[in-house]
């Protein structure tokens, strides 16, 4: 098994694949079958991923789909760069599509080991309060331009986020 289909490291740091870099309008997706990164959609005039956006290899979330991770860096990485992470914590949140039943669809926050300017931040709460409302209205406001509901259930912190991910390892 290589690296990048590795869900977490022995000291306990998440690897993440970049699917969207940070500061584009443009929404990329992994497509396992072709093994190569789509473009999914453009988000509208204005609206930008504030950080890197991508997932934890080998799990599966509530959506079917790989776990998704918000990393925090100082610079954009590029879609399909493997960045090792220390996770601050989750944003636990309940998903619904234009049709069907609600679903759990989780956002997982983590800092990207080898940042300098982020590296002191170990939790959720070492962020600006602004900065941590940001993130959540951001979700909120991506999913309703779908057409989704996307509820914030409440935060977690590292260690419960590290359970659900290897809860949702795919053995």
């Amino acid at each position: 098994m290589s690296l990048e289909n590795i869900p977490t490291t022995e000291r306990g740091s998440v690897n993440v694949i970049i699917e969207t870099p940070k500061g584009t309008q443009n929404k990329y997706i992994y497509e396992p079958r072709l093994k190569v990164y789509k473009l999914k959609k453009v988000l509208p005039m204005g609206m930008v991923f504030p950080f890197d956006f991508g997932f934890i290899p080998n799990t599966t979330g509530g959506d079917g789909d790989p776990l998704d991770v918000l990393v925090i860096m100082e610079e954009p990485a590029f879609t399909g760069c493997l960045v090792q992470c220390r996770l601050l914590g989750v944003l636990k949140a309940m998903q619904k599509e234009r049709t069907g039943s609600p679903f759990r669809n989780d956002r997982f926050i983590a800092v990207a080991n080898e940042s300098r300017l982020y590296k002191n931040i170990q939790k959720i709460s070492d962020l600006n309060r602004d900065l941590v409302h940001e993130l959540k209205t951001f979700f909120i406001d991506y999913n309703a331009r779908e057409g989704k509901k996307f509820t914030p259930i409440g935060w977690s912190d590292a260690a419960v986020a590290m359970k659900m991910i290897q809860a949702a390892v795919n053995e």
